[in-house]
């Protein structure tokens, strides 16, 4: 399993939201551009890049800093925020290694069906955000997580089978910039249930020992922002979830 570095960014800065929350906003004391460079220096070769200011405004906002970042580093960056249009996934992937599609692959399966033929599957991650309902079923949230869908997560994959859908990143919204430890269970069934997708955990990862359930789990990689920024996870102990992992 991989460890993938989350950088969420928002008026150039580097911050965490709670939950998705903008009003629960942390900012961290550190350059976007050295912060890539030192998730490099101790073996990151990817990054999970949040455009927050794209997300809100419906483009890409911080492409250009996140272009430097990606230079800097010498990393591949998967990229999410504000790709609604083709002209926005164009742009995002002339830029980054892989474009993260979220509500839009709920709320407009047929044109991102038509990007999975354009582009390919190893470019493209779908972002499925979920909560539980009170079944334990995993609910699709769009929109920032303000909107709840009656579409499951399981139905939501399904859609993509057919055109080859490889790369899905899970958060579980109520465990988002909580560290209260990963959905392990919920990373297990959809590693069973679709051997051939690699799944991206996302959500709650406090430590080296979450890491290890979710490599036992089955999960392709973990993206994990807050635990890193705040020194809970150690150079040293993320080794062997870093290169050549």
């Amino acid at each position: 399993m991989r460890l993938i570095p989350a950088i969420d960014l928002r008026d150039g800065r580097c911050v965490r939201l709670f939950k998705g929350d903008f009003e629960q906003e942390t900012r961290y004391a550190v350059d976007p551009v050295a912060l890539a460079g030192q998730y490099r220096e101790i073996g990151a070769e990817w990054l999970h890049v949040v455009d927050l200011d794209g997300a809100k405004s419906g483009s890409p906002v911080n492409l250009p800093l996140i272009e430097r970042m990606r230079a800097a580093a010498g990393v591949d960056v998967q990229y999410g925020g504000g790709i609604r249009t083709s002209a926005s996934l164009e742009q995002a992937l002339r830029v980054v290694t892989r474009a993260v599609i979220g509500s839009l692959a709920v709320t407009d399966p047929a044109t991102v069906t038509e990007w999975f033929t354009v582009h390919g599957p190893e470019r493209l991650v779908l972002a499925l955000d979920v909560r539980l309902d009170d079944a334990g079923t995993p609910m699709i949230a769009t929109h920032g997580w303000t909107r709840a869908s009656t579409l499951t997560l399981a139905a939501a994959i399904e859609r993509y089978v057919p055109v080859g859908l490889r790369h899905v990143l899970c958060t579980d919204i109520d465990r988002d910039g909580a560290l209260t430890g990963p959905n392990v269970d919920l990373y297990r069934d959809c590693a069973a249930r679709w051997p051939g997708i690699e799944f991206q955990a996302s959500g709650g990862v406090r430590n080296a020992a979450d890491l290890a359930a979710l490599s036992k789990a089955g999960a392709a990689a973990a993206v994990s922002g807050k635990a890193l920024l705040e020194g809970r996870l150690t150079p040293e102990e993320i080794q062997p979830f870093l290169r050549g992992a």
